[in-house]
Formats: structure tokens, C-alpha cells, sequence
């Protein structure tokens, strides 16, 4: 009787460890909120500097229609500053903002404006071709020559032309978002996880274009300008799931044939160039 009482014991013992072997077995480890992106969506704010390529700015207008050849510019960066994070001050420096949403773990589709600034350096001398014909009346008739591709002093008297109210791209984006923190053996990406991202945009441009031209009035409205295109490479730094530094390196093509140059209507400036930007941005991922 007390060998057939043990055999059980040693079977129910053997069967409650089996069970309990098989079911912390079938225990998963929870799924980490970083390991999928489908469905989060995204935005950040941040700042940039900028280069651009030389370009051929036509000005044309009645009485005048003259081309500033190779015209170079810079930006007017405000450099560590309180306005990034002051409400009514933000558009002072050059800013960037993003909205997106991952519409798969790897790919996502953002939203954004560029508030990037464009001075064209003056007090130069510039080949300069094209005519100016003034009526005498108007004070701007001091410049009234012809232009023949020589060398011309371009004076802040003849000419201001800075879209430093904004240099506007408004665009969207299709980005490709990779995970590489395995490679770099990073284990809880829920903790800390690096990405890199790349992306193709397209838009348009809105600037809000200051400009003097032959001692007219000052003109500075907004107005639709033309379109852009930009290529898109990143380094994405997120820390405890939802919180990133992100740098970016964007580079891309301004084409604007119809810039706003004075209240009159039918005159206007065009001009077409490449531009580099670096960017650093701050943001957070979500889940909606």
C-alpha cells in the first residue's frame, strides 16, 4: 500500500512540474513600444542654417528688366537663443517644424515648414545685363542705363532683396525610419534606441519677401513663389520611448518664377538655386 502511495505522489509530482514547466514556457516577454511604429504619429520643432548655391535673379517691372548674374546669399542665423521657445517670437530664427504619421513600422509621412532666411549679399559689384528705364519723375531714374554684362556695383540704395521674413518651404515628405541599435548592441531600445532615417520631399514656396528696388517702397507680403524638392538623411536619438533628438541633413532644389517685388502686381522677381540645410530638432512619438 505505501509503494502504490508513493508511485502517486512521484506521478502527481511529476505531472504538476510538467505543467508548470510548460506554462512559464508559454510566457512571452511583453513586446517593447519601440520594437513597431505602425500607427504612431510623430511631430517636432527645431532650428537650421542653411547655404546656398549662387543663382540668376531677374527683375522685372515697367521700365526695367535687368538679370544680377551669380547674386550670392547667405542665411541670418539667431544662434542659441530664447526665441526658439518664445510663442511670439518663434519666426524670428530660422526654425523647422514636422508632423508625420507611420503608416507602416518603416515608413512614415510628414508634414513640415522650412522657415529658412535668404540674404542676397549687396554692396558688390555683380555682372549685371538687362536695361532700366525709368520716367525722370521717379527717383529710381538715377540708375536708368543699359546693362551689358559687365560689372556693376550692386549699393543697398539700388537694391535690398532678403526673403528674411521667411524663405518658406511648405512640403510633403515620404521618410523611410530604420532601427539600427541592434547593430550597435543597444538591448532596450525602450530605454535608449538610435534610428536613421531618409526621405524624398516636394512643395512649395512661400515667401514673405523684403525688398527695396531702385529706391521704390518697401514691399514685404507673402505670396506664393514657386516649388522645391529636397532629399532627406537623418540620425534619430529617442530616449525612453517616446522623446527624440533628431539631426538632419537636407539638401534640395528652389525654382520661384514669381516674386513679389513691389504693391505693384506686374512686377516681379524669379530666380533658381540649390541649398543645403542642417537641422536639429527636438519631438515625440506617439501612439494614437
Amino acid at each position: 500500500m505505501k509503494n502504490a502511495t508513493l508511485k502517486y505522489l512521484a506521478l502527481f509530482s511529476l505531472i504538476l512540474f510538467s505543467t508548470t514547466t510548460i506554462a512559464q514556457e508559454d510566457v512571452i516577454a511583453p513586446e517593447k513600444y519601440t520594437a513597431n511604429n505602425k500607427g504612431k504619429f510623430f511631430i517636432s520643432w527645431g532650428g537650421n542654417r542653411e547655404t546656398f548655391s549662387k543663382s540668376d535673379i531677374r527683375f522685372q517691372g515697367d521700365g526695367y528688366d535687368f538679370t544680377i548674374h551669380d547674386a550670392s546669399a547667405k542665411d541670418k542665423p539667431k544662434g542659441w537663443h530664447v526665441d526658439y521657445i518664445n510663442p511670439t517670437r518663434m519666426t524670428i530664427p530660422q526654425t523647422n517644424v514636422k508632423v508625420g504619421y507611420f503608416i507602416s513600422d518603416k515608413y512614415n509621412i510628414a508634414f513640415g515648414v522650412d522657415h529658412m532666411k535668404y540674404v542676397m549679399k549687396r554692396n558688390k559689384f555683380k555682372n549685371v545685363s538687362g536695361y532700366i528705364d525709368l520716367p525722370e519723375e521717379e527717383e529710381g531714374s538715377i540708375y536708368n542705363q543699359e546693362f551689358t554684362g559687365e560689372e556693376y556695383f550692386v549699393s543697398k540704395d539700388f537694391l535690398k532683396f532678403e526673403h528674411t521674413n521667411g524663405l518658406n518651404y511648405v512640403y510633403l515628405e515620404l521618410n523611410r525610419f530604420d532601427d539600427i541599435s541592434s547593430l550597435l548592441k543597444i538591448n532596450n531600445t525602450d530605454t535608449f534606441q538610435i534610428n536613421i532615417t531618409e526621405g524624398f520631399g516636394a512643395g512649395v514656396l512661400y515667401p514673405k519677401t523684403n525688398t527695396t528696388l531702385l529706391q521704390k517702397d518697401r514691399y514685404d507680403e507673402f505670396h506664393l513663389a514657386g516649388y522645391g524638392i529636397s532629399l532627406n538623411v537623418g540620425l534619430n536619438l529617442t530616449f525612453f520611448k517616446y522623446f527624440f533628438i533628431e539631426t538632419d541633413l537636407r539638401g534640395g532644389f528652389i525654382n520661384m518664377p514669381d516674386i513679389r517685388t513691389t504693391s505693384n502686381t506686374n512686377e516681379k522677381a524669379s530666380q533658381h538655386f540649390w541649398y543645403l540645410q542642417r537641422v536639429i530638432s527636438v519631438g515625440g512619438r506617439f501612439r494614437i
